[in-house]
């Protein structure tokens, strides 16, 4: 069922958006080639906890941390490890969530670590690309189609594969809501978007083909190809004009056009 928030129930989301935000430029400015990925893990589960939320992943369907940190080919779901470190020229995936006042908050950003290829700092910036196409299109009347469809008209233009098995989704008092998000789609088809309507849209983009599998944790996704994939993800409410990007406070579209 798509729920239809409120102006008193988009503050809530706006705060938990904006504490999310937080953690999240903090996580960007400390990761660091040569740290372990429970490490980032542990600074996460500090900043959200102390600020009196909770971590939405953790005890999620059993999954046993705070955040998801995916490395190079690793699409989603990696699961942070003391034996896990983030190397030199790798490209790294964080997505993390959290519940504040009963409210969620879902985002996710992908940073190379040291110098990364010239093939690598252009796929993180097209994926950050893909969102802000695919969302310009979340507008009240609208259809969740128009959304996938810029996105995936700018991933295939630069030559990339957009991953169909995975999606972006509704959200609000829970985690996962309807409707679901996916970043490939046709125009003027799918759920019609509404005022109110509060959603997480999140490319994840593929240097290579999009066909994916699941590893052998129950959890981490891999590109079949092995080739690097990039995530960007912020949560945003429908208004009546252009989209309110409740993870990223101080966006401006006026500054963005």
């Amino acid at each position: 069922m798509i729920t239809i928030k409120n102006e008193l129930q988009l503050s809530k989301m706006r705060s938990a958006g904006h504490l999310l935000y937080d953690v999240l430029c903090t996580l960007r400015e400390k990761m660091a080639p040569g740290m372990t990925t429970y490490d980032l893990d542990k600074i996460a589960h500090e900043l959200i906890t102390k600020n009196r939320a909770t971590p939405s992943f953790l005890g999620y369907y059993d999954y046993p941390a705070t955040l998801c940190v995916s490395i190079d080919d690793e699409v989603v779901h990696g699961i942070p490890s003391k034996h896990v470190r983030m190397e030199e020229g790798s490209i790294v995936s964080v997505d993390c969530g959290l519940i504040l006042d009963s409210w969620q908050a879902d985002s996710a950003f992908t940073k190379g670590m040291g110098k990364i290829s010239e093939e690598c700092e252009k796929l993180i910036r097209v994926t950050e690309e893909c969102f802000w196409q695919g969302i310009r299109q979340a507008v009240d009347g609208n259809r969740i189609g128009d959304i996938g469809a810029a996105v995936q008209q700018h991933a295939e233009s630069h030559g990339y594969g957009v991953v169909r098995d995975l999606t972006g989704h509704g959200i609000g008092q829970e985690m996962h809501e309807d409707p679901s998000v996916p970043n490939f789609g046709t125009p003027g088809r799918g759920v019609r978007l509404r005022r109110g309507m509060t959603i997480a849209v999140e490319p994840m983009i593929a240097m290579g083909r999009y066909p994916v599998h699941q590893l052998s944790d129950g959890w981490t996704i891999v590109t079949n190809d092995h080739k690097p994939c990039a995530h960007y993800e912020h949560t945003i409410a429908v208004t009546s004009g252009l989209p309110e990007v409740l993870t990223y406070p101080g966006f401006s579209w006026e500054n963005a056009l």
